[in-house]
């Protein structure tokens, strides 16, 4: 399978993803590509991607996205360290989510453990990034950006 095909399997399998998991409506724009930097100002979460195909995906909001996330899947505030808790096995969900998708369409990937960021940050060091945009109603917005390695 060719890496442009690779890419759209797991651009699809984000959709799916936030689709399944999140507890409402979600309006998901079209992908665009990203030069570095890639400047996440608030918070986040990065999951590497290995396997056919080596990247990370960055789930990219502000606490008080990521916050209302949670209290809408949880039925409590979640502040503090719960709430960096919380977005990394958000990160999970999603990514462990996008593996058994990508599976389905013949592709095989593992994720590593989740890494939360939390204030200013630049990322440096993709070959290719795709940002996906995405509008949760009556809660936020979050960026989902797909960097893909260079092939060795």
């Amino acid at each position: 399978m060719s890496t442009s095909k690779h890419i759209q399997t797991i651009l699809n399998g984000t959709i799916h993803a936030l689709q399944t998991i999140l507890p409402m409506n979600i309006n998901v724009a079209s992908p665009s590509l990203v030069v570095e930097p890639y400047i996440q100002e608030e918070m986040g979460v990065l999951i590497g991607i290995v396997g056919d195909l080596k990247g990370r995906i960055i789930i990219d909001g502000s606490p008080s996205t990521f916050g209302s996330i949670g209290s809408s899947m949880f039925g409590m505030p979640l502040e503090g360290e719960m709430l960096e808790s919380f977005t990394g096995e958000f990160g999970n969900m999603i990514a462990g989510n996008l593996c058994t998708h990508a599976g389905q369409h013949e592709l095989e990937l593992d994720i590593t453990p989740p890494t939360v960021m939390v204030g200013n940050t630049k990322l440096y060091g993709f070959h290719h990034a795709f940002q996906l945009p995405a509008t949760i109603s009556d809660i936020g917005d979050i960026t989902i950006l797909l960097t893909i390695d260079e092939e060795d």
